[in-house]
């Protein structure tokens, strides 16, 4: 009850000091001054945001200055409404002896707090975070403005529950909503900050970069929880009830998701796949685009990307195509008819594929005699690539194009 009496102690304080101005004709006069300086600023930022092109202007400029420039471009109303104000609670002061200007220093105190935490919350590129950053800084701004930021806070911690050996309040819950958010994004953004740093040496194999990105990222979440958790308050001990429900969760029904997070450490570790690998497990086949905590994303050629839980890649059968090196064989099976000489067809066919694009000069392509089949010669052409990303099956179509055209010009015929 003492605290909601001081919140009411604080409203009546503010209503009296809007209440004196009712007594004067400076009332009137604040508000019309307000008014004024609102439509003149609505009408400035409106011209300048239609004089000026921004993007245009800035296009050159460095990448500080260009984002200062847009912040500017976004607020010129509210800056040209904050220099207003003050200029008229300046004159006010100076031309008369014992002015109110209490409502026309609201409004610049207002005006300045929203500039001050819009240029600062620019820095923020998620726009949910970003709006709740601004709206939550605003409205702190705004009660201690007002002299109402102490009554407000002690009237929300004044309702609690005890949940085990936690105390629980409206006013804790928001500050701890407010602040993980804030720092889980700040430990989302520096880990991809030192993400890039790690994909850029060259001393690192592909996997392994992956794997330091995710374990700074984990660590970096998991420090900005505990930092909040502590800043707020909160004993880390207190949560061991939920961290047994967690537990118990996992034992009944995320076992899947807690072995395909541990597949995905584990995969990165042994460095069995990695980012770029061409892999076929069951009826997929394609390159490894990105390693995640709980999937691997595989690029087919038709432009599917399957996602494939990570657990399947430790227990199943994998064929890397480009595990130790890229160079991968590949066959093609022909037949002709036995009117003409094996000899010349196999040098036909040699002669061929080395013209074909893509297929390796080294080691060279060989063309076996494998058999008779009744009335046919029976060939095997082996030939070498080194992207098996670029796809095989164009490559065997590529050939097989080639000894058609070849087998035409040179009179080699091919059974019905």
């Amino acid at each position: 009850m003492e605290e909601l009496q001081q919140l009411v102690e604080g409203l009546r304080d503010a209503a009296r000091a809007v209440g004196a101005e009712f007594t004067t004709i400076w009332l009137p006069i604040q508000i019309g001054l307000i008014l004024l300086a609102v439509i003149v600023s609505a009408l400035l930022g409106a011209l300048f945001r239609r004089r000026v092109d921004v993007d245009t202007l800035a296009q050159n400029w460095p990448r500080f200055l260009r984002r200062l420039l847009l912040s500017i471009a976004e607020n010129f109303g509210t800056i040209v409404f904050l220099l207003l104000t003050i200029s008229m609670r300046a004159t006010m002061v100076a031309l008369t002896a014992h002015p109110r200007s209490y409502l026309i220093a609201v409004a610049a105190k207002l005006a300045t707090a929203w500039i001050v935490i819009a240029f600062t919350a620019k820095l923020i590129r998620n726009q949910f975070v970003y709006r709740v950053v601004v709206t939550s800084a605003w409205t702190l701004a705004a009660l201690s403005i007002l002299g109402l930021l102490e009554p407000v806070s002690s009237f929300l911690d004044s309702m609690s529950i005890n949940l085990g050996g936690l105390r629980l309040t409206p006013l804790l819950l928001l500050k701890t909503s407010v602040l993980l958010l804030i720092g889980l994004w700040a430990a989302s953004s520096a880990g991809d900050f030192v993400d890039k740093r790690v994909k850029r040496s060259a001393d690192l194999t592909p996997s392994l970069q992956v794997l330091i990105g995710k374990i700074i990222r984990l660590a970096l979440l998991a420090l900005a929880v505990m930092i909040v958790l502590s800043s707020v308050g909160i004993d880390i001990s207190a949560l061991a009830l939920f961290s047994g429900a967690v537990g118990v969760g996992v034992g009944l029904g995320l076992q899947k998701i807690v072995s395909n997070l541990v597949s995905g450490i584990i995969l990165l570790a042994d460095k069995s796949i990695k980012p770029g690998d061409v892999i076929s497990t069951g009826d997929n086949f394609g390159w490894i685009v990105t390693m995640g905590a709980r999937y691997t994303s595989v690029c087919t050629h038709d432009g599917r990307e399957v996602l494939i839980p990570n657990e399947e890649l430790v227990t199943q059968r994998v064929v890397n195509w480009s595990y130790s090196k890229n160079d991968i064989r590949l066959d093609v099976n022909f037949s002709t008819e036995m009117a003409g000489d094996p000899h010349h067809i196999q040098r036909v066919a040699l002669e061929t594929v080395a013209a074909v694009p893509r297929i390796m000069k080294s080691p060279a392509a060989e063309c076996h005699f494998t058999g008779f089949s009744g009335k046919t010669f029976d060939f095997s052409l082996r030939f070498w690539i080194n992207d098996p990303i670029e796809g095989a099956t164009n490559v065997k179509s590529a050939v097989l194009f080639a000894l058609w055209d070849a087998f035409q010009r040179e009179g080699i015929k091919i059974p019905a």
